[in-house]
């Protein structure tokens, strides 16, 4: 279990609690959210890449064809589990270990990049960012990248959004607007900031899959009792049945930022 002051009001969240139904429901960014990380020239063919937090192995999974050698480490063996069957189901060579992010504990100078993807926040920054600019090579780059449904645009994601804070009156995840990826000022003394995009997207998905990913959010299936994630999946379900086909999409926003290591 994780417990920040700063997050929900400092309630544990475990998402090793919900590892079956994250690997089934998180895996949903769309193609460009890649092709616009390879068209920066990061995680190619040739390159030694370290995704931290990497969850159940999305980011690795979702790029490994275009020829980098991965690495993925993760606080929760659970997750770390689901990363190593899907990546194995698909024939896949990629290395996961079950490691916190303050902690790495690779050589100096091991990787070309190193990504974290919707997960910087949870990292104490003042212990991750030299662990992450020791382990880069010179010159390394670290890309933050995140993915955010947008409640006061999709009356969709407002109304998911709403019924999560019934059940979770203390959730800090939701609200999101459009705005770069925060950079903590520890940064600034290991890496400049080179290059930032946002941009917006339009998720498809299905009742059952929208459902899923809200559920496996931190503020229900990461934090709640069962008997509290059941009853709240009903509701969900109920309203979403009355409010929407079964396919359609949400409205999100992506944003990505690339830091070079200083010399």
């Amino acid at each position: 279990m994780q417990t920040n002051s700063d997050i929900d009001g400092g309630k544990a969240f475990d998402f090793g609690k919900t590892s079956s139904d994250y690997a089934k429901y998180r895996d949903i960014y769309p193609e460009i959210f890649y092709r616009k990380i390879a068209e920066r020239g990061l995680c190619l063919n040739g390159q030694n890449v370290l995704d931290i937090g990497t969850g159940t192995g999305v980011l690795p999974r979702n790029m490994y064809h275009y020829g980098a050698a991965w690495t993925g480490t993760d606080i929760s063996p659970e997750q770390t589990k689901q990363a190593v069957r899907l990546s194995q189901e698909e024939g896949m060579d990629i290395i996961f270990r079950v490691t916190a992010a303050e902690n790495l504990d690779y050589p100096s100078g091991s990787f070309d990049v190193v990504t974290a993807c919707q997960c910087f926040w949870y990292f104490d920054h003042e212990k991750v960012i030299p662990q992450i600019a020791r382990v880069l090579k010179d010159d390394g780059k670290l890309l933050l990248l995140s993915m955010e449904w947008l409640p006061y645009e999709d009356e969709t994601a407002g109304q998911s959004e709403k019924l999560v804070l019934k059940y979770n009156p203390d959730w800090t995840g939701g609200g999101e607007t459009r705005k770069p990826i925060s950079i903590p000022d520890i940064a600034y003394a290991y890496f400049e900031l080179i290059d930032h995009e946002e941009y917006d997207l339009q998720v498809p998905f299905t009742r059952e899959s929208w459902n899923g990913r809200m559920k496996t959010c931190r503020g229900i299936g990461a934090s709640l009792t069962q008997a509290e994630i059941s009853g709240w999946e009903t509701e969900h379900m109920n309203m979403l049945q009355k409010t929407v086909p079964d396919r359609f999409t949400v409205l999100h926003y992506a944003a990505l930022a690339v830091l070079k290591k200083k010399k």
